[in-house]
């Protein structure tokens, strides 16, 4: 049995949201309306100025709202010309921490796992690139070259989706690291012997907490690792 060790990829890995460019690149190819882009963009500029304290999880939800409606328009050829043209722009924007951790786990012998709510087109390429040994990401089903609507989404079930992936490749507990940023990572972060917090929004930092989790933040080009001492986060 070997070690494992899972990563987040949207926000964890890379720098930004590999969901969210593949949105503004189908917009910007004319497979959603302009009006319906405008809207999406404007749940973007609340978030970033931290209109209201969900205004991330509105504009998210919208972003995937766009990408739906942009699959209706969309064939499986053009969304993965969309997502090579991502992949392209964003595979070397990752964060120092993570990106040095990953390669060092890898040189340990651990076998690597990605496990994104990004769609599958994209998280293949970022995973390949990056060495991961199995990955997953959201399923878009397809039938006579068009998608159907149905799909399998992958950050609702991140705990069983990495069960699996133990159960498939013999993966032992013992040692097993994971590292995620959101909420949708809590339920794969508890799997973990290792569960790492990195630079979480305010639902995943205040469950670490609560457990006694590592934090780690990153900011332009300094680390802080938190570390727990009897209840307390100190800098390491």
């Amino acid at each position: 049995m070997k070690k494992f060790a899972v990563f987040d990829i949207d926000g964890t890995l890379i720098r930004w949201q590999l969901y969210h460019s593949l949105t503004d690149h189908l917009a910007a190819h004319g497979f959603i309306a302009k009006e319906d882009y405008r809207a999406m963009k404007n749940a973007r500029m609340d978030w970033k100025r931290r209109a209201k304290a969900d205004a991330f999880s509105k504009y998210e939800r919208n972003v995937i709202r766009m990408f739906d409606l942009a699959l209706k328009k969309v064939s499986p050829e053009e969304l993965e010309i969309a997502a090579q043209a991502v992949f392209d722009e964003y595979k070397d924007q990752a964060y120092n921490y993570t990106r040095d951790l990953l390669h060092e786990l890898k040189e340990a012998g651990y076998f690597l796992i990605a496990i994104s709510g990004s769609p599958a087109e994209v998280v293949s390429k970022v995973a390949t690139y990056y060495g991961f040994d199995d990955w997953r990401g959201t399923t878009h089903y397809s039938k006579n070259g068009r998608f159907t609507g149905a799909k399998r989404v992958v950050a609702y079930h991140k705990d069983m989706i990495l069960q699996d992936l133990i159960d498939k490749n013999g993966l032992e507990l013992e040692g097993s690291v994971g590292i995620g940023d959101s909420k949708s990572d809590i339920p794969l972060l508890e799997i973990v012997q290792r569960p790492i917090a990195f630079n979480p929004e305010v639902n995943l930092y205040e469950y670490a907490r609560e457990r006694g989790w590592d934090i780690v933040i990153e900011r332009k080009n300094v680390i802080y690792e938190l570390g727990n001492n009897d209840g307390r986060y100190l800098l390491d």
